[in-house]
Order: structure tokens, then sequence, then C-alpha cells
């Protein structure tokens, strides 16, 4: 006959462990949680326009009142430089897709092109005879611009020779955002306050847009997506969809904001090379303070953040690495993701972080092996004598040496370390194991004891045996926890059947009785709170169905 095997014993553990109510953070919202955000303030009034260069190292620029600020994402954020040329507000600016140059509107109706080196201004546009509101450089095309403003005129530029080579007529109100599409430097769409939205293309001479299509609202902002047939349009308290393939068919309407929408643009997540890279989302920023992320693809908001102000503005870098948020009261939100290419050449956090003394050691050796030491050249790095099994150190190594590759781990066993109460169920004292729980400050290891004992059949037994002080102990452990959502299964039943087995008892003992008080006391509180918050969920449902509905 087979020998029996004796069966390891294990603590035990409570069966129901209390659930977090709220939901736990996706990896997206993670992923746009990690960009650290930074205050940029004392800036003079609003934030009306953010653009990052195309190039290395992605250089935002700040429009507010009558300058437009540079600013370096690599350098904490720190201003490169400030173009003050501007007779009025500075309404927008874009960059040219080499970064040399940048292109900045004011509300005077003056477009000036500046070299982003020198900040001297190379051409000045005139043309418009009110507030020039957007301008825009195509992609891959230095030649040209495209402009609007509240004359209800879109101009296309020749920026050489200084003069608008058409105007776009057809809008009946202000145009105030526009877009180049990212696959034709001959095709760009622009925005209205007359609501609507129309695509143009300047090789179609005096035939007005090729396709209009209706937001519905005053547009605030318009976009390109990188596909290049669909657009976003940003107008009133939503952000809606188009198909420009699909002759203009709106796709879907996002309506999570409460306010209006005032700036929209594309982020991706990760970087290019990966499957994340194609993973692109609508960045939407309005006056109710929320910036909300939206996957088009999914068609629903899948992360948001509140600000403490107004927000006017919005953009992210081509690298992912920087997003910035301008507000009504002239403070830039500016959060900058931590990269791996950060930790190898020295970011500002690993900067200020105190080095370990491997990591000191480390750097040491590394700066003698690569520079000079002295004046006496470069130093080698010392070698480490590598333990072989002929030396006697090779046995007495310690616990953190990593095994090398061929060699055999022996893992040794854990000793199992049981309480006091696992060791009496052990030796089936169950009586003993529960009282011994009840006076302890874990309630988790008396709910699971009771569980086990429930499992064992044993657990009424163990009640109807206990003495009058032990019955006194467990009477003070159910009014201090049968009320916790997480015990109150297991122990409000057991209650009803210690009052009913143990009731002669407890009439004929005053601290019993105490007990008891105490216990009645418990259960009506928790039902006060519970009626209270029953009124509350009344109160607020309303609420919440009619914000579902928006």
């Amino acid at each position: 006959m087979a020998e029996p095997q004796i069966s390891k014993t294990y603590p035990v553990k409570p069966k129901h462990k209390p659930k977090p109510r709220t939901p736990k953070q996706t990896t997206e919202s993670k992923y746009w949680s990690s960009f650290k955000t930074k205050q940029i303030p004392d800036l003079i009034s609003s934030i009306t326009s953010l653009t990052f260069s195309p190039t290395t190292p992605h250089s935002f620029a700040a429009a507010h009142s009558a300058s437009l600020t540079l600013y370096n994402p690599q350098n904490k954020f720190s201003p490169t430089a400030t173009i003050s040329s501007f007779r009025d507000v500075v309404s927008s600016a874009s960059f040219r897709c080499d970064g040399l140059l940048i292109a900045a509107s004011d509300l005077s109706g003056l477009v000036q092109v500046f070299d982003v080196k020198t900040r001297t201004p190379l051409r000045k546009l005139r043309s418009h005879t009110r507030p020039a509101r957007f301008v825009k450089y195509p992609v891959a095309d230095k030649l040209h611009l495209v402009s609007g403003g509240d004359d209800a005129i879109v101009k296309y530029w020749d920026v050489s020779g200084e003069t608008p080579i058409c105007d776009l007529l057809g809008h009946k109100d202000y145009v105030r955002c526009g877009d180049c599409s990212p696959v034709s430097a001959d095709m760009f769409i622009t925005g209205s306050y007359d609501h609507t939205v129309k695509l143009w293309d300047v090789r179609v001479k005096d035939s007005g847009s090729v396709m209009e299509v209706n937001h519905g609202k005053p547009v605030e902002d318009v976009i390109f997506l990188p596909s290049g047939g669909l657009v976003a349009t940003a107008g009133g308290n939503s952000v809606k969809i188009w198909d420009l393939m699909g002759g203009g068919k709106m796709v879907y309407s996002m309506e999570s904001h409460n306010k209006t929408v005032t700036s929209i643009c594309v982020g991706k997540l990760g970087k290019d090379g990966g499957e994340e890279a194609q993973q692109y989302r609508i960045l939407s920023v309005a006056l109710d303070g929320y910036m909300k992320v939206f996957d088009y693809a999914k068609m629903k908001v899948t992360h948001s953040m509140r600000f403490p102000a107004p927000l006017m503005s919005v953009g992210f870098s081509p690298d992912c690495l920087t997003r910035v948020i301008g507000t009504s009261n002239g403070t830039i939100y500016a959060g900058r993701r931590k990269n791996k290419e950060d930790f190898e050449g020295g970011s500002d956090e690993e900067l200020e972080r105190p080095l370990s003394k491997y990591e000191r050691r480390q750097k040491k050796l590394k700066a003698l092996s690569s520079g000079d030491a002295g004046g006496l050249g470069p130093v080698e790095e010392p070698q480490v004598r590598v333990l072989k099994p002929t030396n006697f150190r090779y046995f007495h190594r310690g616990q953190g040496e990593k095994p090398s590759e061929g060699e055999y781990l022996v893992m040794r066993p854990r000793k199992l370390k049981l309480g006091e109460h696992d060791k009496l169920l052990k030796k089936f004292r169950h009586k003993e194991a529960l009282v011994s729980v009840l006076g302890s400050k874990n309630p988790e290891n008396a709910v699971a004891v009771m569980e086990e004992l429930v499992a064992r059949k044993k657990l009424l037994k163990c009640v109807s045996n206990l003495d009058t002080e032990e019955l006194g102990l467990l009477l003070m452990f159910l009014q201090k926890h049968s009320t916790v959502p997480s015990y109150s299964g297991l122990l409000m039943g057991l209650t009803k059947k210690v009052l009913e087995m143990r009731a002669e008892d407890i009439r004929a003992s005053d601290d019993l009785k105490g007990h008891i008080r105490n216990l009645k006391r418990s259960v009506e509180e928790e039902i006060r709170i519970q009626q209270s918050l029953q009124e509350i969920q009344g109160i607020i449902s309303p609420l919440l169905r009619i914000t579902g509905r928006r």
C-alpha cells in the first residue's frame, strides 16, 4: 500500500475582502497622467494660441497679448525668445515645416513672418481690413501661407512677394480658424461664426469652396485628422467628426463639455514604430476648465483633467513628450513625460536626484575610462576578477550574487509561519481558536477563523460552548464589526444565531445586556446612515441622468 500523504497546512485568510468601488486607472489614463504638469505664470492676458515646432527640440510658441514667446521643453520650459514686434494682440502663430520661420497674425489685420533665431521680421503681409484670426503654413510648403479674419475673407499668400495669390470668398461671418491638409499642400479648411466649415482647393479657380458642412454652432476651431480624410470641428459644447471622403457626412458628435469648446488638437500614444503609434486622440479644452481626450476609433472619452481656470488653447508635441494648455488668466500648464533618453542624457529630475554610492562609483569609472585624468591620458577601467570554482571565495558568495548562465539554482523552501489560531485549528481545538482571535486587533483573522469553522460545520457548536466571559468577547466583536460592509454578510447572520441560542444566558447577566444595548445602538446608527445615503442618492440620480443625456 502507498503511504498516506499529509497535506500541507496554510494560514487561514478571509474569503470576503473589501473591493474598491472606484474603478482602476486604465493604461491610457496612466499615460496621460504621466505628464508632470508645471505652471508657467505671469503672462499678460489670455493664451490665444499654442503651436509646436516640427523639428527638434520641438519648442513651442505661446501667443499672449502683443507678444509671442518661445519655450524650450527640454530645459524646464525656460523662455528662449520673445517677439514683441506687434501693434495689437497676437491671435495665432504657425511654424514652417523646417522650423526656421514662424508666421503670426494680430488683431490689426497684419500677418508677419519672423526668423526664429534672430526674431527679426522678414515679411509683413498687409491685406486684411479687419483683425486676422488665424494663419497657417501648408505642410511641406515653404513659400505660401493661409490666413483668415473678421473680414470673412480667406487669403492664400505668396510669402516672398508679400502679395495674396487669391481671395477665397464664401463665408458670411468672422473666419476664426483653419487648418491645412496633411496629405496635400493645396487643400485646407476654414471655420467661421456662420456655423459652416469649408474645404478649399487653390487649384480650383473661381469656384468657391469644394465642400461645406454645417456645425450648427459658431465654429471655434477646426483640424485635419492624420489620415487627411477626416476633419474635427469644435463649436458650442460639442466636437464633431466629419468624413470628407464620404461627401461631408458627420461620423460622430462628442458633447461631454458643459461650456464652449475653445481649442482642439491631435495627440498620439507612444512614438513611431510600435502599435501604439497609430492610436491617435483628439484633445479638446473648453471654458469649463476641462481637458478631454477622445478616442475617435472607439468613439468614447478615455481621459479627462480639470484645471482651475477657463482653457483657451491646447498643443501636443510631435515627439509625444510635451502637452501644453493655455488659460484665460495668462497661465500655461505645461506637462512633460519622462523618456528613456532623458535618463541617459540626464533629465532635469535625474540631475536633481542624489546619486547612490554605486552610481557615483560607476560615474567615476566612466569618467576615468573616457576622459583625461589629470593630463596623464585616458585611464582604462579596472578589470573585475572572475571567481572560479577552484577559488574558495567562489563558495562563500552572498545572497545578492546573481547566478551565471549554466549554473543550477537550488531554491530553499521558506518556512511557513503559523499564528496561534492556525496552530489551534490544526489541532482541531475549534473553540480555543475562536476565542484567541476575538481579543486580537485584527478583525480579518477573526472573520477568517469563523469562515473556516463554517466550512467545518463547527461554528454554532463553538458558540453554544462559550462561557459568559467568552460570550462577552464575541458580542463586543459583533458590536464593533457587524456593520462593516465587507464583514456584515457573515456577522449579521451570526448575530441573529447568537441571540437565538444564548437568549437565557444574556437575560441572566447584566454585562451581556450592556453588550446587547451597544449592539442595538450601532445597528440603529447604521440604519440611519443608510437612509441618509438613500436620500442623497435620490437627489443626485436625476442630475446624473440629465448629465448623461448631453
